[in-house]
């Protein structure tokens, strides 16, 4: 049985796959549980008799292939019904990541059984999300993109030979008589009225499901287990449903589809998945998948070993909500401007935020993988932005609040007040340039008599240790001259409309003068004349709650007010030649991108910020 890939623009992998090269068994990595699972299955050789047949099948399709030349196989399954975000990270590096560690292979693959919620437009914005992080799917000269809704037919002759084994049969009792009967952690189930039918009985009714001779909800199929488990998810849980929905893949062939929980095991054994990685959630429900496992591979249709199913605790992180119906709403009542939003902790708001795969990558490993829930603080994953973009980020200088400062001696110092003078600065410092490697040009920019600093550099009255420009203090314009204020030009209302000083001659940065006159402190700038205007967008937490959505909480009445403030701010020349999506430092103020959708080259730029350059945050 072979499987088409999702018909989409982001079908061809990348050619540098990341995901593919292997590296010696959990070299330079943190250990974790499921590490130790693997090394521990590689050093029994529990896989190493598998066969793969080059696309899914059963166990016959399998048989006749070679050995499987991936020491491991995990998948990454998500359901296409909505936009990634940061938690399905963390799983993305973590599945693809532990294929890449131990010479195996990671499958792509779209978990969609469920014809009412899922859209190519999710398919595709998956495919490039786990891209953007830096994974693919191609391996030993195949792709490995599936879509589970491929495997229908398999799952409905799977379904057939449970019924004819006796291990599953159709039950026509409502959904609020099955509650009923099913019992809670306390009380044993109740065996339906349909339970004791024959095979033959129970399967002419599930071929009539089939083809729609019946009603959408008017009957299920159920596996037929233990109505007295003390686990709930074991008293014969829904396998099949009636449910008249045009698939997004499929189109109207059925009208019938499977539950999520007879689906998944079956798709991993068809894709010969090893080592099936899922959250915590899903615990209880891996005595059915066990369960599952042994009836097929027991009938012969899937191939020995079966997968099995290990479970670690999802991503909790303060000031974010992951819950796609949350997530959803916030983007249909307008809260944020969309899915990308660089408010929303979705793959695409992270990386229009300015978020990189690297730091992603950083923050999933740094945050390792457990057994227990736990919260992590989202100062972790800024921390991590942070620590990627340190030698990455050209700095310059910009003005979030301008005010104009004139140097009211620069005709009579230099001859001319439109005399301008080159002012040169490193675009990377000496430290985060690595040894042998070529330094960066060095960014170079203006200065004349009129330049913008920000309004807070200046008091006409000093609170005390106050350093910067006030009548009489001297400081240094970083990368210029040393300036002596002289005072201030304030309007009718009494706010500054201009600071006045007097610039010192001789003593520009990397001149011999240069440390003639000792200054106080040094500000940053950005010349009048040569400045572009720049519209930024300062970016916050979106929630001033820590959690929330905890507890019942009402999350729209803990949205962060101050979440997004824009201004229009002066930039130096280098920080207006940006393209999209490149990251800079701004002196001072923290890291910021140019935003990948609004910035246009040769118009107005459009700067988000990231992160500050420390965690200020309830400071």
């Amino acid at each position: 049985m072979s499987s088409n890939t999702p018909s989409n623009p982001a079908n061809k992998a990348p050619k540098n796959n990341a995901a593919a090269a292997p590296e010696a068994a959990g070299e330079h990595k943190v250990s974790n549980f499921l590490r130790q699972i693997i090394e521990n299955d590689l050093d029994k050789g529990t896989y190493a008799s598998r066969h793969w047949a080059g696309t899914p099948g059963d166990a016959a399709h399998h048989a006749a292939g070679p050995l499987d030349p991936a020491k491991i196989r995990t998948r990454f399954p998500p359901e296409p019904n909505g936009y990634l975000h940061v938690g399905h990270a963390k799983s993305i590096c973590l599945n693809f990541g532990l294929a890449r560690d131990y010479g195996g292979v990671c499958h792509m693959r779209f978990d969609d059984t469920n014809p009412e919620k899922e859209d190519t437009e999710y398919v595709n914005s998956i495919l490039d999300a786990v891209q953007w992080l830096g994974f693919n799917w191609e391996a030993n000269g195949q792709s490995h993109l599936f879509q589970a809704s491929d495997y229908f037919d398999f799952m409905y002759r799977a379904a057939e030979y449970l019924i004819t084994a006796g291990h599953a049969y159709v039950d026509e009792q409502t959904a609020e008589q099955m509650r009923a009967a099913r019992g809670d952690f306390g009380k044993p189930g109740v065996d339906s009225p349909f339970r004791s039918r024959t095979p033959e009985q129970n399967l002419a009714r599930f071929r009539e499901m089939r083809d729609g001779a019946h009603e959408d909800g008017s009957m299920v199929l159920r596996a037929k287990i233990d109505m007295a488990s003390p686990n709930i998810n074991l008293r014969d849980p829904a396998i099949y449903r009636i449910r008249r929905a045009t698939h997004h893949n499929t189109g109207d062939k059925w009208c019938i589809y499977p539950m999520y929980t007879f689906a998944h095991p079956i798709e991993d054994a068809l894709e010969q998945i090893t080592h099936s990685i899922c959250t915590l959630e899903f615990e209880d429900q891996r005595p059915f998948y066990d369960w599952l496992m042994d009836r097929l591979c027991e009938g012969g249709l899937l191939a020995h070993p079966a997968p099995h199913q290990y479970e670690f605790a999802r991503l909790n992180l303060t000031y974010v909500i992951t819950s796609k119906r949350k997530l959803a709403q916030l983007v249909y009542d307008h809260k944020v401007s969309g899915w990308d939003d660089p408010r929303m902790p979705t793959i695409v708001g992270l990386r229009r935020r300015g978020y990189t795969p690297e730091s992603i990558q950083l923050f999933a490993e740094r945050i390792g993988v457990t057994k227990s829930d736990s919260w992590i603080d989202y100062s972790t994953l800024e921390g991590c932005l942070r620590e990627d973009l340190e030698n990455k980020a050209h700095r310059g200088m910009a003005v979030l609040d301008p005010v104009k400062l004139v140097l009211t001696n620069w005709a009579e110092a230099f001859g001319a007040d439109d005399y301008t003078e080159d002012c040169t600065q490193p675009a990377l410092p000496h430290s985060a340039i690595a040894e042998g490697q070529t330094p960066p040009p060095e960014r170079v920019f203006k200065i004349g008599n009129e330049v913008w600093i920000e309004r807070e550099d200046f008091e006409e009255v000093p609170p005390k240790g106050y350093k910067r420009l006030f009548p009489g203090n001297v400081v240094r314009l970083k990368g210029g001259y040393v300036i002596e204020c002289t005072g201030c030009a304030k309007d009718a209302s009494g706010t500054v409309t201009e600071v006045h000083a007097k610039v010192i001659p001789g003593t520009k940065s990397g001149t011999p003068g240069a440390d003639s006159v000792k200054a106080k402190a040094a500000i940053t700038w950005v010349s009048v004349a040569s400045g572009v205007s720049a519209e930024v967008r300062l970016y916050d937490r979106l929630f001033s709650d820590p959690n929330p959505d905890a507890g019942g909480k009402d999350f729209i009445e803990a949205l962060n007010p101050n979440s997004l403030k824009v201004v229009t701010a002066y930039v130096e020349p280098s920080l207006a030649a940006a393209k999209p999506d490149q990251k800079f430092q701004f002196e001072r103020f923290g890291y910021f991108v140019a935003d990948r959708v609004d910035h246009v080259a040769g118009s107005k730029p459009v700067f988000n910020r990231v992160t500050g350059l420390k965690d200020s945050w309830g400071k």
